[in-house]
């Protein structure tokens, strides 16, 4: 089983990869605690391929090194992606490399979305932001989507964090156990008919 993370935090070390290895965590765990089937991680910096995505904008076509990272998270079982909030919104960084993703590639796939940002003001960019746009791309989001703000880290809300990415790790834990490979073999439209075959086909109807 695959899974893949979507981190587009710009340093290092950030809260955005902290939370997003923190989902990580709780997924695996509650991942072992069922069939014990292995989870094979793999991890998207995208201020790695930053450049990369901004010459495909431009070109239209990858660099083997994002090609890579592409194919990381379209062939993957299940996909945990987290952004710092800017501007009340997901970082430029990660909606261009959502932009460069073939679209329907992510159609079926279970997506967890999660968001770091400095004031709790900023959680409503999970439902009003990330949901939306991984929506439009046919992705199965998750229920419960994840933010971090900085006071969630320490303190008496850091009990409540921990209560939210278990919940939302769960979740992403129960469709991937439960989402074949072959999600994609069928995505609402694999028996579409044209309207102009539809015409052609009642002409050659007797009357």
């Amino acid at each position: 089983m695959k899974l893949t993370i979507v981190s587009a935090g710009t340093t290092s070390p950030s809260s955005t990869r902290l939370l997003a290895d923190r989902l990580t965590e709780s997924l695996t765990k509650q991942l072992g605690d069922g069939d014990g089937e292995e989870l094979e991680v793999h991890v998207v910096e995208l201020r790695d391929v930053a450049v990369d995505i901004a010459k495909n904008m431009v070109t239209g076509f990858p660099s083997p090194a994002l090609q890579a990272e592409l194919d990381a998270v379209t062939g993957a079982d299940g996909v945990i992606a987290v952004t710092p909030v800017y501007s009340a919104s997901y970082s430029g960084l990660f909606k261009s490399f959502f932009d460069v993703i073939d679209g329907g590639a992510l159609a079926g796939l279970p997506v967890l979305i999660a968001a770091t940002g400095g004031t709790p003001r900023h959680s409503l960019a999970l439902d009003h932001a990330l949901r939306p746009l991984l929506s439009y791309l046919r992705a199965t989001v998750m229920p419960t989507g994840v933010y971090a703000a900085s006071q969630d880290w320490g303190g008496e809300d850091a009990s409540e964090l921990h209560t939210r990415i278990d919940r939302a790790a769960g979740e992403l834990a129960d469709a991937m156990a439960g989402t074949p490979r072959s999600r994609r073999a069928s995505d609402g439209f694999s028996d579409f008919v044209p309207f102009e075959q539809q015409l052609a086909n009642l002409g050659q109807l007797d009357v």
